[in-house]
């Protein structure tokens, strides 16, 4: 059952998202080749506490790190590890929190030093996909036309698209209804609701879309060894409309990158 909140929760879960956001521009000013994600998880956990909220995955469903860290061919649920981070990798960085009773959730893909141009665009084009994704999330569409407009972009490359894991509504439990597959077919799924709020995530590969689970039954790769690429937003429908909870704005302050990429999905009245 999806559960609307109301414009207080909402405010909440703002404050929960944005957490998640500087958590994850903090990361992007330490992540670099020789550092392990590791050292990177014992930053985030610190920050997090030292903000007075709660890892939000620490815990949730035995995870045992605050991050999950998923590097190159690794799509996501990568445990942290004592690997030094190298050059030309890329480096999915999901961060969860709890404050204020709710959960914020999302992601990034971090390229370090000189990614080939092939991997490079794979995280480019997953990117946009979330965005695509996001502006299907409207007043009269239903939960497959998000996942059918990233599905057809992603796929318009070549790439290919997990079928196994989703994003998902997100509340006072990390996990909510709906889930948010990034493939569909439009008109399908559960009616969009005022007040819902949720996690666009696609999770992109190179090659196959096929996946699976490593020995740690937590670190999920794709079954050609191909980079995977992941981005994530929290997402509310306020007056039909979708708005960002979470922004990628201290992330882009570290690398000095200029984007209007959120605009059309922020209030201006907020501190998003």
């Amino acid at each position: 059952m999806i559960i609307p909140k109301t414009a207080e929760e909402i405010e909440l879960m703002r404050q929960s998202a944005l957490l998640v956001s500087k958590t994850l521009g903090m990361i992007a000013a330490e992540i670099k080749e020789g550092v392990t994600t590791l050292a990177l998880d014992k930053f985030a956990e610190e920050f997090i506490r030292d903000h007075k909220a709660l890892p939000g995955f620490k815990g949730l469903y035995g995870c045992p790190s605050t991050l999950l860290t998923s590097v190159n061919e690794q799509v996501v649920h990568g445990l942290p590890t004592n690997r030094p981070i190298e050059n030309g990798d890329v480096v999915s960085v999901d961060c969860g929190v709890l404050m204020n009773d709710f959960y914020g959730d999302h992601a990034y893909t971090f390229e370090i030093g000189d990614v080939n141009p092939e991997t490079k665009k794979l995280l480019q084009v997953t990117k946009e996909s979330l965005y695509i994704g996001i502006r299907e999330f409207k007043a009269g569409n239903r939960v497959e036309d998000v996942g059918s407009a990233i599905q057809k972009y992603t796929e318009s490359f070549g790439y290919g698209v997990v079928r196994e894991l989703v994003g998902h509504g997100l509340g006072r439990k990390m996990h909510e209804a709906p889930e948010m597959p990034n493939y569909g077919k439009r008109g399908k799924g559960k009616l969009f609701v005022e007040g819902m709020v949720v996690a666009i995530e696609p999770m992109i590969n190179m090659g196959t879309k096929n996946i699976k689970t490593l020995s740690d039954k937590w670190t999920i790769v794709t079954r050609d060894g191909k980079p995977s690429a992941h981005f994530e937003h929290n997402v509310a429908l306020i007056n039909g409309k979708p708005e960002l909870l979470s922004t990628f704005q201290y992330i882009y302050a570290v690398l000095g990158i200029q984007s209007d990429e959120e605009n059309e999905f922020r209030n201006t009245n907020s501190t998003n």
